[in-house]
């Protein structure tokens, strides 16, 4: 028999909930208020285990941080040498250092880097990072001066409220946070030569999630304490940042090694105190979780009858609850089913919305996206195949039998060389190369160079036609020669030039033709005239027959040459290409090209 997913969840559902709870229920029934309340002191050591070895490895990371400046040598050269030995590169080695560091971690709100050489000292304050400032008295501070004296790599000061390093950072008062401060000793390893110090000053926030998963608020009281006693967290944040003098911590202290726990009861406090003390590195700290007698005794009494109350409301929400999760499951579930049968009959498109915000939903959504798609390659490849058709007809009713040309133009050359006329096989040669480049129908996409020598041939032979009254530059940026285009994107443009933009009053015609690669990612590409220019009305017109929002077919036509190359940039770069026009009141026109570089819809034709 083969089960459907809404029979499965309910069965599932159902032995999931009663059989654990039926276990716990049998279990807890013959269990003592004794063996409840050893359990509960147990369980409670068991988990400030767990939470004072996350709290030592997230310490030890904070405290390591300071480690990856060793692994990065220009650093260490900049801390060795100092910063005024190249003050531009070194000082932009140092704000890369304080800003990968700052970043590295949420809870960081401050750093302070002292370097040695030079006595200079930076900040890095909520990702601002300082100018330079010089701190001739590093000493002064008590925790350098510390380390200094000792062989310890970093010392950690207490919580207290966030102050300015060297009076750099400039702090708010409402953002005077405690933090709890990371101060390490910076030497030239193997050396025992001090090179600087570095301060990591960090917010509370990750030991507070920490310690909150160990303990219930209003309930139960948590401190950490270090080797002095100083309240590094509590439940209770007026201790935090004070020494604890209280007489149950004394005790605590003078426990044999090995317990786990201490009754204590006086004015203050009656109940539990689980503990546990610190390894490695905090060996000498503490976490500490104080649990009130009434609230163990009351969980040995509540136990059974709450339970056996949970059990009897569970099984009624399971039954509905199931039922519900399953309708809601598997109704999207056919929803889908019914588009997917509607795409194997070939009807490209969904008739729903959404199908929620889960995992079903998020297939959906993907489902519309391939169907989307889908059409899109389809609309894409009959206009790239429209594109291709049209193209090659074009070529074949021009087309003279290329090989006659190509012949002809080398026996006409080869008589120019004979008559030393150098200058007419120079022509032939530029057209020449135009019709060869036109002609050839296997290469659709070609790199950016070969296009710029196509239209280098057409603006030499134009430049034979008008002698002296005409000029063109090329400014071509070397690194971008080899980045493929379409082909044919120039030529139009250019003899748009000639057909509308030069008047025979023009004393001198001139074409700049620009290319530079645009942010590493684009490919920039302007062809700019000093003709007649264009007027506003018809400059606006044109600008909007490029975006699609004209249908009237004459007044396209100044402008078809234009259009037809952007949206034959459109097919192959979608909406990542950008063509404008511009024309000032003085004359000119300039059309811009804005590309990607990596060319993705790339079709080779047969």
């Amino acid at each position: 028999m083969q089960w459907g997913i809404r029979t499965k969840l309910i069965i599932t559902l159902m032995a999931v909930i009663i059989l654990p709870f039926g276990i716990a229920i049998t279990i807890t029934y013959y269990q003592t208020t004794k063996s409840i309340n050893d359990r509960f002191v147990s369980t409670n050591h068991d988990l400030i285990v767990k939470g004072e070895a996350e709290l030592s490895t997230y310490l030890e990371d904070v405290a390591q941080m300071s480690t990856v400046l060793y692994r990065y040598t220009p650093f260490m050269s900049v801390m060795r040498v100092g910063i005024s030995d190249n003050l531009s590169s070194n000082q932009e080695e140092v704000r890369r250092m304080l800003a990968y560091t700052f970043n590295s971690r949420p809870e960081v709100e401050q750093m302070h880097l002292y370097i040695d050489k030079g006595k200079d000292s930076f900040t890095n304050y909520h990702s601002r990072i300082s100018g330079r400032g010089k701190y001739e008295s590093i000493l002064s501070n008590p925790f350098y001066s510390r380390l200094s004296r000792s062989h310890d790599f970093s010392v950690i000061e207490p919580p207290h409220e966030i102050y300015s390093y060297n009076n750099l950072s400039v702090i708010p008062n409402s953002e005077k946070n405690q933090v709890l401060s990371f101060h390490t000793i910076i030497r030239d390893v193997p050396l025992d030569t001090i090179l600087g110090f570095v301060s990591i000053d960090i917010n509370l926030s990750k030991i507070r999630d920490i310690s909150g998963r160990l303990y219930t608020d209003g309930i139960e009281d948590l401190y950490i304490m270090n080797e002095d006693g100083v309240v590094v967290y509590s439940s209770k944040n007026n201790v935090i940042g004070k020494t604890n003098k209280d007489a149950w911590f004394k005790q605590l202290k003078k426990e044999p090694e090995g317990n786990k726990s201490l009754e204590w009861k006086d004015e203050k406090f009656s109940g539990v105190i689980v503990y546990q003390k610190f390894s490695d590195s905090f060996k000498n700290w503490y976490i500490v979780k104080r649990i009130p007698y009434n609230v163990l005794y009351q969980g040995a009494r509540q136990t059974v009858f709450t339970n056996i109350i949970i059990v009897i409301i569970t099984l009624i929400i399971v039954l509905f609850a199931t039922m519900f999760i399953s309708l809601r499951l598997t109704a999207p579930i056919k929803v889908l089913i019914a588009n997917m049968k509607k795409v194997e009959k070939g009807v490209f498109e969904a008739d729903f919305e959404s199908l929620g915000n889960d995992e079903i939903g998020m297939l959906g959504r993907h489902f519309k996206l391939m169907i989307s798609k889908i059409n899109e390659l389809i609309e894409r490849e009959y206009k790239l195949e429209i594109e291709n058709k049209s193209s090659q007809l074009r070529v074949l009713q021009s087309q003279i039998n290329p090989h006659f040309l190509y012949n002809a133009f080398q026996s006409i050359g080869t008589l120019a060389l004979k008559l030393k006329a150098v200058q007419v096989y120079s022509l032939l040669n530029s057209l020449s190369n135009i019709m060869r480049y036109s002609m050839n129908m296997k290469d659709d996409i070609v790199p950016f160079l070969a296009e710029v020598n196509h239209v280098k041939s057409y603006l030499n032979l134009q430049k034979q036609r008008f002698d002296e009254q005409f000029e063109f530059e090329l400014d071509i940026e070397k690194s971008i020669e080899e980045v493929l285009v379409p082909k044919m994107i120039l030529q139009p443009i250019v003899e748009n030039c000639f057909k509308h933009g030069f008047d025979q009053k023009l004393e001198k015609a001139t074409i700049v033709i620009t290319a530079r690669g645009e942010h590493a990612d684009y490919l920039c590409i302007s062809v700019q005239d000093n003709g007649i220019g264009v007027k506003e009305d018809a400059l606006e017109q044109l600008r909007r027959e490029l975006a699609g929002n004209e249908s009237d077919e004459k007044s396209k036509s100044a402008g078809i040459g234009l259009k037809n190359i952007y949206d034959r940039l459109k097919i192959y770069y979608s909406s990542q290409v950008e063509m404008e026009v511009d024309s000032s009141e003085e004359g000119g026109f300039t059309v811009t090209i804005i590309i990607p570089k990596d060319i993705q819809n790339e079709v080779v034709h047969p």
